[in-house]
């Protein structure tokens, strides 16, 4: 691989575009959608996008600053963001708490403010957070010890190519991922990972066998779900990478590829994501079919035979 283009915190920023208009009293999205749980069950899966302080690390491909405030949220507003998801939410078993960067950022999520928070998950069997490998510390533990359920944190690997990891500015190792992982499993706390389906700098082929690399690499870990993430463009320095030849998202063949051979690991689950995966698509006769193909098998955690049509993308 030729020597690849290193950008620094001020490139990534100054690419970006402006940020969307976002109340800190409130979260900037909230779902309730069906997951297979780490018992094998179909169960409902509430998520509360929290409206949070934008995370300190500038990784090359996030777009998820676009959502996220300036400067820390005040104590109590954590709290209410979960109070308005949850009136508005039908029931659910177990809920995702994602904030745009770090739950154990204490700039992000005010210790002071945990009580309140682990009260208002009491109703759950699982409380899924996100969370930065290097921050991985004794609040995680703090946290964990006023839940009544399964404390389970969502770390980013992105992907174990060594030379495209460190462009992605990250600032994490593998070993930072490893120690992380044991860290919190150590501590009686499920770990879960995000993997990048072609990163910036592979090709089509290089993208399929660097995230199946990776899904290895996560379940020898100790990790025990993988979500496969389609690397998609929007954040501003994406686009420049893909005017300049770096970057190309993944083919829906691909992401089909990678989802039926980590479902043939056998080694954990494996899901892909689908948000927005309309865009990955070419051929709108088979896209619909071929999505809904991709959902079955991210519920039954078994592969299926793929669709059928012409167009042979």
């Amino acid at each position: 691989m030729a020597e690849l283009p290193r950008y620094s915190d001020l490139d990534i920023l100054s690419a970006r575009p402006p940020k969307r208009a976002v109340d800190p009293r409130k979260p900037y999205a909230f779902l309730v959608e069906p997951e297979c749980t780490a018992t094998g069950v179909v169960e409902d899966v509430a998520t509360v996008f929290l409206t949070n302080r934008e995370c300190p690390f500038r990784c090359l491909m996030c777009d998820l600053w676009q959502y996220t405030t300036d400067d820390a949220v005040a104590q109590g507003d954590i709290p209410a963001q979960i109070d308005f998801a949850l009136a508005r939410l039908p029931p659910a078993s177990h809920i995702k708490l994602y904030n745009s960067g770090n739950f154990f950022d204490r700039k992000a999520i005010p210790l002071a403010d945990y009580p309140a928070i682990a009260e208002r998950m009491n109703p759950f069997q699982t409380v899924i957070v996100e969370n930065h490998p290097s921050l991985c510390t004794q609040d995680a533990l703090a946290f964990r010890d006023l839940l009544t359920g399964q404390l389970e944190v969502a770390l980013g690997l992105e992907t174990v190519h060594p030379v495209v990891l460190d462009r992605l500015n990250k600032r994490m190792t593998l070993d930072d991922f490893r120690r992380a992982v044991d860290f919190l499993r150590g501590h009686a706390i499920a770990v879960r990972a995000f993997i990048l389906l072609r990163p910036p700098y592979l090709t089509e082929e290089e993208g399929v066998d660097w995230a199946l690399r990776s899904l290895a690499f996560a379940f020898d870990a100790g990790v025990g779900c993988c979500s496969v993430v389609p690397t998609r463009a929007g954040n501003g320095l994406m686009e420049q990478l893909a005017e300049a030849g770096h970057f190309t998202p993944p083919s829906l063949a691909s992401i089909e590829t990678v989802l039926e051979e980590g479902l043939r690991m056998n080694r954990g689950r494996v899901f892909v994501d689908l948000w927005d995966v309309e865009r990955f698509w070419t051929c709108p006769a088979c896209g619909p079919a071929r999505r809904a193909r991709l959902q079955r098998m991210n519920l039954s955690q078994q592969p299926e035979p793929p669709v059928s049509c012409t167009c042979q993308t």
